[in-house]
C-alpha cells in the first residue's frame, strides 16, 4: 500500500513526533511505500507555551525524512500540501488529530487529496477547551473516511460528534526506543536520589490538566521514607508548583528536573522509579504509560478518560477514584503497603508489552483502511 502520513515529524519534537516516527518505520518494514509530510509551521510561537517546538542540538530524536510543507495559519500552503500529496498518488492518507487548532488545515487537505483518509485521534474533546472546539472538530471529522482511537473513551467522544463514524480502537503501542533499564542504584546515584527510599515519578510535560499540584499535595503527608522525582518541561509558569514545594516540610525529598527530557535520559528517571504517578484531571490515553511499560514500571492514575480502561482494567497499576490529593495518596500507600501489588502489576505489564506492539498497531491500521 502507498501511504502518506501528514503530521509532526523531525525536527519537530515531542511525543506526537515520536509516535509518528515509530509508525512511519513500522509501516515501511511491512512493505508499504510510505512518505512523510510535516508542518512548516505547527503553531505560531506566541501560542506555544514551551521553550521550543524543535529538536535542539543536545536532543536525540528519530530522524525521519519529511516534506515540511503545511503552515496551519497560511491557507495557500493547505492547497499546496493537498496538491503535493495528490501528485504522489497515495492509496491512503494518515493524519494525527489532537486539538481543534489543526481542524481547518488538516480538514482541507483531507478533502482534496483524492484518496481515503484515516485520522488517529489522540483527543476529540481537548483537555483545555475553547468555544470553537466542537464546530471545528466536526468540520475535521466530516473530512475523513475513518478513525482510529486508542481508548474507548475517545471513541465515545467521537460518536458524540459523528454518530455514523467508522472507527476502530487500537491501544497505544509500547515505546521501545529509549534504551535498556539501568540498575536502580546507579540511576539514583546519577539523579541525586536516596536508593533506600520509595520513589514516585511524575514524568512529562507539566500542564494544568496533568495535576502535578495534586501529587505535590498528596506527597505532603507521606512518611519520610518517600521521595518524589519530577521530570518534564513546564508549559507556562512553574511558580504555583514551586510555591507548593516550598511549603512542604519534606521538600528536600523532592528532586526537580523542570526541562525537556531528551531520549537518552528517559531511562534514568524510569530506572530510578518504583511507580509512575499520573494524577491527571482529564485524560484520553497517555504516552507516559507506554514509556512506563517499556521499563516495567507500574502506575498509579486517576479515574479519568481512558486511564482506568488502559491501566486499571489491564492490571498494570492502581486507579484513584478521584483527581484529589487524598485519593492519590491513599493509592500510593496501598501500593507500597502490599508488595504483591507491584509484583502483579509487573507481570501484567509483561503481558501488555507482548500485546501492544507497533507491528500489531500498523497491521491493524492497514487492514482497517482496506475495509473502508
Amino acid at each position: 500500500m502507498k501511504i502518506a502520513i501528514l503530521s509532526s515529524f523531525y525536527p519537530l519534537r515531542g511525543g506526537i513526533a515520536q509516535f509518528n516516527a515509530c509508525i512511519f518505520e513500522e509501516l515501511g518494514r511491512e512493505g508499504n511505500e510510505v512518505k512523510a509530510f510535516s508542518f512548516s509551521r505547527q503553531y505560531p510561537q506566541f501560542l506555544f507555551p514551551g521553550k521550543t517546538q524543535y529538536v535542539t542540538p543536545e536532543d536525540e530524536a528519530i530522524p525521519v525524512e519529511s516534506t515540511a510543507i503545511l503552515d496551519t495559519i497560511r491557507p495557500s500552503t493547505w492547497v499546496k500540501t493537498a496538491k503535493a500529496i495528490r501528485q504522489w498518488q497515495p492509496d491512503l492518507l494518515v493524519m494525527r488529530y489532537w486539538m481543534s487548532w489543526f481542524a481547518p488545515s488538516l480538514g482541507y487537505v483531507a478533502r482534496h487529496v483524492g484518496c481515503k483518509s484515516i485520522a488517529v485521534l489522540d483527543n476529540v474533546v481537548p483537555h483545555e477547551r475553547h468555544i470553537v472546539d466542537v464546530p471545528l472538530t466536526k468540520y475535521f471529522l466530516r473530512s475523513c473516511n475513518g478513525f482510529i482511537t486508542m481508548t474507548g473513551s475517545v471513541a465515545e467522544d467521537l460518536l458524540s460528534l459523528a454518530p455514523d463514524a467508522k472507527y476502530r480502537v487500537f491501544p497505544h503501542p509500547v515505546y521501545s526506543h529509549f534504551g535498556k533499564k539501568l540498575e536502580r542504584a546507579e540511576a539514583c546515584r546519577q539523579l541525586g536520589l536516596d536508593p533506600s527510599k520509595k520513589t514516585l515519578l511524575f514524568f512529562g510535560l507539566i500542564r494544568q490538566y496533568k495535576g502535578l499540584d495534586i501529587l505535590l499535595e498528596a506527597f505532603r503527608d507521606l512518611p519520610d521514607d518517600y521521595q518524589l522525582l519530577i521530570a518534564g518541561e513546564p508549559y507556562g509558569s512553574f511558580e504555583k508548583y514551586q510555591q507548593i514545594i516550598d511549603s512542604i516540610p519534606g521538600k528536600e525529598r523532592i528532586r526537580l528536573f523542570p526541562k525537556y527530557i531528551k531520549d537518552s535520559e528517559v531511562k534514568l528517571y524510569f530506572s530510578a522509579a518504583d511507580v509512575s504517578v499520573l494524577p491527571y484531571r482529564s485524560a484520553t490515553q497517555s504516552g507516559i504509560s507506554s514509556t512506563s511499560y517499556h521499563f516495567g514500571v507500574p502506575l498509579i492514575v486517576t479515574d479519568v478518560g481512558g486511564l482506568r480502561e488502559t491501566i486499571g482494567d489491564r492490571g498494570t497499576g492502581l486507579v484513584a477514584p478521584k483527581a484529589e490529593a487524598g485519593a492519590v495518596r491513599e493509592e500510593i500507600l496501598r501500593f507500597f503497603d502490599n508488595p504483591s501489588i507491584a509484583t502483579s502489576c509487573k507481570e501484567s505489564i509483561d503481558r501488555e508489552k507482548e500485546r501492544l506492539s507497533w507491528n500489531r498497531f500498523c497491521c491493524s491500521l492497514t487492514a482497517f483502511a482496506q475495509e473502508l
